[in-house]
């Protein structure tokens, strides 16, 4: 080796050496200076937003400075605009260290020649690290003159640098999606796709991706919704470049060329407003709160809301719930009519507001006096007045129908079997059962039987939580809006007790066969409700795996007289149902149910009947059975009771006797509740069935019947004359239960006297105060109080 190359290589050596001590000093002071002046990516707040299932945004909430800004990553946005970004603003992004050498040579070289700004040499790291700085400064730093404007790029220089050192290239290229510049108070390449375009940033076309890649070089000047001829221009300008480097094609540049540039600015969405606002509340610092909420379904539900209230009053509101019991997702969340009707109280969310449920708690207090063994799906209720009870509500209809099937009871929603199965089950064990459930009640005092007919403060969501038990096996889950929430299941009633209360509750819609027809193979299974003084109209239903809640009423709790569930919401139930696919498969009974021939009014099997007691299967239906029990019929009396049972012996002539004064043959008969008389057929009555006592037998124990009642007049009631009126005035006098003849007295002085079969009209006394009372021939009694006044002509 010569000296000469000896010396270079030393020469070489020492400038290497220099080199990496430049190096590395630089290293130090940039570490340093790192250290010192931080680069803060925090504190700089995104706007919250509310996204469906297909993370189509639902609503957003600007930040606290009224900008929109969405979070974007790159593998949110379509791969056409990070081509053009990434071809127009910088094509070595992946490969530079923050800075692009030779790009601010270049460009510092055309600069320092003009003396002014003429070319560019920021990378897009260089630009995100601008971008960052002003939002953090709140303006964009003025900085006048050419040497001024050098040292803001050295700044950015530095700044980029940072970043690099700090973050990874796809979070790099993230930051710039979110904070990018796209005019008025728009940032980030989502908001700016929703604003500008309408629509998703990953749908975009190759127009739209070039128009949206040049935007935030001049934001105001190149604004679509008022410059978008010059928006038209500088997107040329992105889809030359993209032509001369080979990334499109010509055919591509060409059509992308023919789209014009549409000059409007799309509304921020509001697609869930009052879900949105329920979970921004709950989750105040998220950025994006996923949902279940599909935007497809929850748009047609809040149109065929807002559609259904033009028929209805303008102070009148309502709300939909769409819920996949199977997942227990919230697909749909309507929680008023109109979000923007002040007259409405469109602002008001009727799904969490406390309404009373009206009837819509009947299913479980069958359902649970099933699991019970009180009742199988005919059992014989009693749907006639309650007679001397603390709780003596009436019926819709103002009417009693005497004997009725719990499937009837249900189906018809009558209130007084409702009142008496709830009486036997226990009012306190019922809301205990339903709040462990997942529902949340709200009233004064102490559970009653007015929870059968509403009595009691609840929410469309509380009652949704239970209507998911019917379709979920009997285990019921609260609904989720979105994947934070967990899920939350408890037991209800047994697969079998829900099996048979969704088969009662499955019939056709009132005058809406075609939706049957729509459904498939699966039927859809309904309740209404209405509270006391028409405030509250509802209609529960569930189709396939989706459990459905309508709410219809007035926000401010006024009344709506003559708007009842089954006019009022079960309609709008009807069209929702209608939007849903039922799903696959074909309900079954689970092992625990079973079908069964029973009688009335024994409640026996009527494999078990013959033979065995005269009257015992008077009727026949074919009976859901639970567990393989059959229960007796619940009297009305005393709960859970066998049906009133007598045995007795009868003589030669067929009349009751004792075996020792004739008796020869020993009888058993099944009564119907002395309750049903007034609505069975007199062969079926307790006159007819049960015998004379023999008069050759002295002093035989009476068969002991229910107490005698007096059922014309109540007790304190006021009767009226009514002067002029033709005719002397009569009050009717009847009774039920007893036995044989009765005595009447008023003011305890007879009256009249006679069988009970034979009807009574006692003359209207003047007005007054008078005591009425009635004795059977067995000693039992009963008596009213009554006052009689007159009207003034």
């Amino acid at each position: 080796m010569g000296e000469t190359t000896r010396c270079m290589i030393q020469k070489a050596g020492t400038i290497a050496g220099i080199l990496f001590l430049i190096v590395a000093a630089c290293g130090v002071c940039f570490i340093g200076l790192d250290h010192l002046f931080p680069f803060d990516t925090t504190g700089r707040p995104v706007s919250t937003v509310i996204v469906d299932r297909h993370q189509t945004p639902l609503r957003a909430f600007a930040d606290k400075n009224g900008v929109w800004r969405y979070p974007a990553r790159p593998e949110q946005v379509s791969s056409l605009y990070l081509q053009a970004l990434l071809a127009y603003e910088d094509r070595w992004f992946y490969y530079h260290p923050g800075i692009n050498p030779l790009a601010i040579c270049r460009a510092f070289t055309q600069n320092l020649n003009h003396r002014r700004i003429v070319s560019g040499g920021s990378t897009l790291t260089m630009q995100t690290a601008r971008i960052l700085d002003i939002s953090r400064q709140g303006s964009r730093p003025s900085s006048p003159g050419f040497f001024p404007r050098m040292g803001v790029k050295l700044c950015q220089t530095f700044r980029a640098l940072q970043l690099e050192y700090h973050f990874s290239k796809t979070e790099i290229l993230g930051l710039y999606l979110t904070h990018a510049p796209f005019g008025a108070n728009i940032q980030g390449i989502q908001a700016a796709c929703y604003t500008w375009l309408g629509k998703d940033a990953k749908e975009m076309t190759r127009s739209e991706a070039a128009l949206m890649a040049v935007l935030p070089q001049a934001p105001s000047r190149y604004r679509p919704d008022r410059h978008p001829d010059r928006a038209a221009k500088a997107r040329d300008k992105v889809l030359d470049r993209m032509e001369n480097f080979g990334i499109w094609t010509t055919d591509q540049i060409k059509a992308a060329k023919e789209e014009p540039v549409i000059a409007f600015r799309f509304p921020t969405s509001m697609t869930a407003p009052l879900a949105a606002r329920r979970l921004k509340t709950v989750y105040p610092d998220a950025e994006v709160i996923h949902t279940f909420i599909d935007e497809n379904l929850q748009m047609h539900m809040a149109d065929l809301l807002q559609s259904y209230m033009e028929r209805l009053p303008p102070k009148q509101s309502g709300a939909v719930m769409v819920v996949n019991h199977k997942t227990l997702e919230i697909e749909a969340y309507a929680g008023s009519a109109d979000f923007f009707n002040t007259s409405r109280h469109g602002h008001v969310d009727m799904i969490k507001a406390l309404r009373s449920p009206g009837s819509t708690l009947k299913p479980f207090i069958y359902g649970l006096s099933m699991d019970q063994g009180l009742i199988h799906s005919h059992s014989m209720l009693l749907d006639v007045p309650r007679y001397k009870k603390d709780y003596n509500p009436g019926n819709f209809t103002r009417g009693f129908s005497g004997p009725v099937t719990v499937t009837r009871a249900l189906q018809d929603s009558l209130n007084l079997p409702a009142v008496q199965v709830l009486e036997a089950y226990g009012p306190g064990r019922f809301h205990d059962r339903l709040c462990n459930a997942g529902a949340r009640f709200q009233f004064q005092g102490k559970p009653n039987l007015s929870m059968a007919l509403g009595g009691v403060g609840t929410s469309l969501e509380s009652l949704m939580t239970l209507y998911t038990a019917i379709g979920r096996g009997g285990i019921a889950g609260k609904p989720r809006l979105t994947p934070k929430e967990p899920v939350q299941e408890r037991y209800l009633m047994s697969p079998g007790a829900a099996f048979i209360i969704r088969d009662i509750l499955s019939r056709p819609f009132p005058g809406r066969q075609g939706v049957g027809r729509l459904s498939g193979a699966l039927s859809m299974a309904w309740k209404t409700g209405t509270s006391y003084g028409f405030r509250d109209a509802w209609a529960m239903g569930l189709k396939g795996d989706y459990t459905v809640g309508v709410w219809i009423g007035r926000p401010d709790g006024s009344p709506s007289p003559g708007q009842y569930g089954a006019i009022t919401a079960l309609p709008l139930l009807g069209q929702v149902m209608e939007s849903l696919t039922p799903g696959a498969g074909t309900r079954k009974p689970p092992e625990s149910v079973s079908k069964e021939t029973i009688c009335w009014p024994s409640g026996i099997a009527a494999s078990e009947s013959p033979g065995r007691a005269t009257g015992a299967c008077a009727k026949k239906f074919e009976a859901w059975i639970l567990d393989g029990q059959i229960p007796g019929t619940m009297t009305g009396e005393t709960g859970l009771a066998a049906p009133i049972i007598r045995t007795f012996w009868i003589d030669s002539q067929g009349m009751r006797a004792t075996p020792v004064c004739g008796g020869i043959e020993k009888k058993t008969v099944v009564l119907w509740p002395w309750q049903a008389e007034p609505f069975i057929p007199a062969h079926w009555r307790q006159a007819s069935v049960l015998p004379k006592d023999s008069p050759v037998c002295r002093n035989i124990a009476p068969l002991t019947l229910p107490a005698i009642r007096i059922i014309s007049i109540s007790d304190n009631s006021i009767l009226t004359r009514q002067p002029g009126k033709a005719g002397p005035p009569t009050i009717p006098l009847r009774t039920l239960g007893g036995r044989g003849e009765r005595q009447w007295f008023l003011n305890q002085k007879p009256l009249m006297s006679g069988d009970r079969s034979a009807p009574f009209f006692m003359p209207m006394p003047v007005p007054g105060q008078y005591h009425l009372s009635v004795v059977d021939e067995s000693g039992s009694f009963d008596q009213v109080c009554f006052s009689v006044i007159e009207l003034n002509p």
